[in-house]
This record gives C-alpha cells, structure tokens and sequence, in this order.
C-alpha cells in the first residue's frame, strides 16, 4: 500500500502531460450563453462576447453573423463591410435572381429577407440553440420563399468556436433561381486575413488560394491568417446531406469564400422549385485558433459528416 500511495503523484503528473500533449481532444466544453435584444441575439463563450446574430433591424438587407470574434484575439475574423463589395456583410445567408429579385446585393427595394420570428430553444448550457423564420420578397410584394433557419453555437474547448447553421427553405410560390454566382452560405474574412495580405485560403485537397480553389467541388474550406498577434481562422463545412453536395466554391483572394451550387447549376440550366417544395441545407462554421492542421479540421469535417439532423 505505501509503494501505491508513493506512485500516485508520479501518476497524476504522468496523467496532466497526457492532457497537455494531446491538446483540445481532451478538454472540456466552456459554458455560452445567448442575450436576446430586440434586434439581435448575442452569444458569450465562457463570459466573453463571440457572435452576434443581427435579425431585426428593418433597414437591414438580410440577418447576419457580425462579429465573428477568433477564440484566442477576442478580435472579428470577419468584416461587416469592407471594399471591394461592400455588401459582403461577415457570415450570411442569401441568394440573388430568385424569381427576379436580388436578396444578396444591398438594395431593399430589389429584395429583403425579412425575420418574422425568432425563438430561443436553448439559452445558455453547453450550447445555445434559437430558431429564426424570415420571408423572402421584393417590396411590398407578396414574398416569394419562408426559411426557417436553427443556430446552434458551442465551444468545445477553449481554442474552438462552433456554428451549426441549419435552414430550410419553403417556396410560397413556383420559384425559378437563375445560374448566380451570388448564392447560398457565405463569409467575408477581415481584409488583414485575406490571402493579399499574406493569409492562407486552403481547401480540403491541400488546394490554395482563389487560383487553387474556385469553381472546384469539396467539403470544406478553410481561411486562416494573422488576427491581431495570433493565428485564427474560420472553416466553413457542408454536409454531405446537402443537395448537389459538395458544391463547387466561389472563392476570392481579398477574403470572401462560398460553397455556390447555383453558379454551376445541373446542366448549366436555373433550378425550378415547386410551391411547397421544401430545400434544406447545413453546414458548420469553425471558428479556430492555429492553422488548418492545428485545428484538425479534416476530422472535425469527418465528425460533422456523420451527424444526422438534431431535431
């Protein structure tokens, strides 16, 4: 029993370095925690602000994700808006020439993805969890589409951020969307992570930069660069449920980054969707410190893929 109990520190030291040396694996989830205003929905990762969901405010072109604060700089890795395009608003969603209407580029009057409702399922805990339901439409127009889109958010352990961003989209008429480049999930990194400033754009194959990566089909891609004094990043995952996954990318050196399946449409033709039929899309965005390899994102994407929906 004394030579036992003599081992024990020897033990727990060997134990701390195995917890030290294989890294996040191994750690605990931190606590989040969503604040609800009325035009925003703000979320903190172990008492530290992360993201805000941006839904409400009526001159706004569609809600967004602004900032996107790298878990180790406490800095945005995106922009709100920043030249060139300046209506690349951070992490969005939306889609252009949807029966004639633009809900992509900023003009209201041209199209509006409009909240109607917005409900917290989970507001604090390991994740949280909200509900938005938005209408698509131009004007005063009756609108055309109702998606329903569920954030999930959570911090696995203190060098990763995660966004579940899951929406399903509901024609309320026949809807036609023309071959676009402007289409679907998309991100707008910080002009100081961008690859003209020296940060690097990488996809799943190990191709780089907008020369290695536009216009080629692949799970994930991954944009990483220098966020005040560290090393940060943001991945964006599509699941392989997805329809036409995986969708080629729109990539673009100065920071912008989407996988766009309506740019190269089944036989270069528009999609039509019937009324009533409903289109459902996930991905998962990786807020990360380090670069690809440190943040392991291949098998954070294998992990993603194997997940079915949570609800």
């Amino acid at each position: 029993m004394a030579d036992t109990i003599k081992k024990i520190p020897f033990l727990f030291l060997a134990l701390s370095l195995v917890i030290l040396c294989t890294g996040h694996l191994h750690a605990l989830p931190l606590p989040v925690k969503a604040e609800v205003s009325e035009n925003n929905v703000a979320v903190f990762v172990d008492g530290s602000l992360f993201t805000v969901y941006k839904f409400g405010d009526k001159k706004q072109k569609y809600p967004y994700f602004f900032p996107v604060n790298g878990p180790s700089s406490g800095l945005s890795i995106t922009t709100e808006s920043s030249e060139p395009y300046p209506h690349h608003h951070s992490l969005f969603f939306g889609c252009d020439k949807v029966n004639g209407g633009n809900y992509w580029q900023d003009s209201l009057a041209a199209g509006r993805i409009r909240s109607t409702a917005l409900r917290v399922i989970e507001a604090e805990g390991t994740q949280v969890v909200f509900e938005n339901e938005c209408e698509w439409a131009k004007g005063r127009q009756d609108p055309v589409l109702r998606d329903t889109r569920r954030i999930t958010v959570s911090a696995p352990d203190p060098t990763l951020r995660i966004i579940d961003f899951e929406i399903t989209l509901m024609p309320l008429v026949e809807v036609t969307v023309e071959k676009t480049n402007h289409s679907l999930f998309a991100a707008r990194m910080k002009p100081e992570i961008s690859v003209e400033a020296g940060g690097t754009l990488i996809n799943t194959y190990g191709d780089q930069k907008e020369t290695g990566t536009f216009g080629k089909a692949a799970p994930w891609c991954d944009f990483y660069g220098i966020n005040g004094k560290v090393t940060e990043g943001l991945a964006i995952l599509q699941h392989p449920d997805n329809p036409l996954y995986p969708a080629p990318w729109f990539t673009r050196d100065y920071g912008f980054f989407s996988p766009t399946p309506m740019y190269w449409p089944p036989e270069d033709k528009a999609l039509v969707f019937a009324e009533g039929e409903s289109i459902s899309l996930k991905y998962r965005v990786v807020v990360h410190e380090g670069n690809t390899g440190d943040a392991n994102i291949a098998a954070l994407f294998e992990a993603y893929s194997a997940e079915k929906t949570k609800h």
